[in-house]
């Protein structure tokens, strides 16, 4: 497999740490670092983004996440691993990436059943970090970026080291 092109937000000057800058912004909040990393592993298996989802499995593992809650994220529904408030949060990512494919994208019940687990600050989080992971998603998926070839690119190492594409 090869990528189409770059990423675009390492060609567009600016676009990369404006980007990087926001999805820090919604990992800041009181939403667990564990339920932001199941939002991004689910909504990028929607989106068929290898890229995040390899990416985002092997995070939650590094933060701790076990094998049994990574490998049935796509079923929560009907797994016994996640707590009410991670699966308001999964309903919400759902209902987020999915917004064509009912007359009322994000109905009342999904928002409300996610109200009661988050706070306003909390629930413009979720929002922002199922928006931003939707917006990674369609960059790697539209260029057909190679899971895990970024990581090892000379981009890559240098954004590690500074902070900034080249």
């Amino acid at each position: 497999m090869q990528a189409r092109m770059k990423n675009p937000a390492m060609i567009i000057p600016g676009a990369m740490e404006a980007l990087q800058t926001l999805s820090a912004s919604a990992e800041k909040s009181s939403v667990p670092a564990r339920t932001i990393g199941l939002v991004h592993l689910r909504a990028s298996q929607i989106n068929g983004c290898s890229v995040c989802v390899d990416m985002h499995y092997r995070m939650s593992q590094k933060m701790g996440e076990t094998e049994e809650r990574l490998f049935t994220v796509a079923a929560w529904r009907d797994a016994p691993y996640f707590s009410d408030a991670e699966r308001a949060a999964l309903a919400l990512t759902e209902a987020v990436t999915r917004l064509s494919d009912r007359p009322d994208p994000v109905p009342d019940e999904i928002w409300n059943e996610a109200a009661r687990y988050y706070d306003e600050p909390a629930l413009a989080a979720l929002v922002l970090a199922i928006a931003m992971i939707n917006v990674w998603n369609r960059l790697n998926v539209t260029t057909r970026q190679v899971a895990r070839e970024w990581a090892k690119s000379p981009d890559a190492r240098a954004w590690v080291k500074t902070g900034t594409a080249r």
